[in-house]
């Protein structure tokens, strides 16, 4: 038992060598969905510089363990919804989404071997390269540059990248009599 959760196999991330179902189609468009209606939850104060980008990282989840569904072009489109329904710079977080998305195929196969806080530790690397893109281009636009706060986001998507993989596994686990 960890964490007062049973060790069950439905309740931890599958290993390399388990075997999981496909995920349904349905399923990966609604937690999308659910992550970019998280995203836009009215946060002021500490709340909104500790948000988690939910939509960065269930994008970036679904682009390491689906990369033939999730890829490039809808880490794109992604960003282009984010863009507009936040107004923000057109196409930054288009090209940052984008870019995280390309990221998380290439590295997929190579980020699934290991355990889950050394997944956590590329996925870190992966939203910071991300996070500097935005702020890259906000700079350029002539925004005025953020305090270093800005990170703190970055620090509790990671957090999160342990219980997101369990949970986003969940539906895939085949069930037997004996779990």
């Amino acid at each position: 038992m960890r964490l007062g959760l049973p060790d069950s196999p439905l309740m931890r991330v599958a290993r390399p060598e388990d075997i999981l179902l496909p995920p349904k189609v349905w399923f990966v468009v609604v937690t999308l969905f659910v992550a970019f209606v998280a995203n836009l939850l009215p946060l002021s104060g500490v709340l909104l510089a500790l948000r988690p980008d939910f939509f960065a990282l269930v994008l970036l989840y679904w682009a390491i363990h689906q990369p033939r569904w999730i890829g490039v072009g809808a880490g794109w489109i992604c960003g282009l919804v984010t863009d507009v329904v936040e107004a923000n710079l057109f196409g930054q977080h288009a090209l940052a989404y984008a870019i995280l998305a390309f990221s998380a195929e290439y590295f997929h196969r190579r980020v699934l071997r290991f355990p889950l806080w050394q997944q956590s530790l590329h996925v870190f690397a992966l939203l910071v390269f991300t996070q500097i893109i935005v702020l890259v281009l906000r700079l350029m636009s002539g925004a005025a540059p953020p305090s270093p706060v800005f990170l703190l986001s970055t620090v509790t998507s990671v957090l999160l990248w342990p219980p997101l993989s369990v949970f986003l596994q969940w539906p895939q686990r085949v069930r037997s009599l004996t779990d």
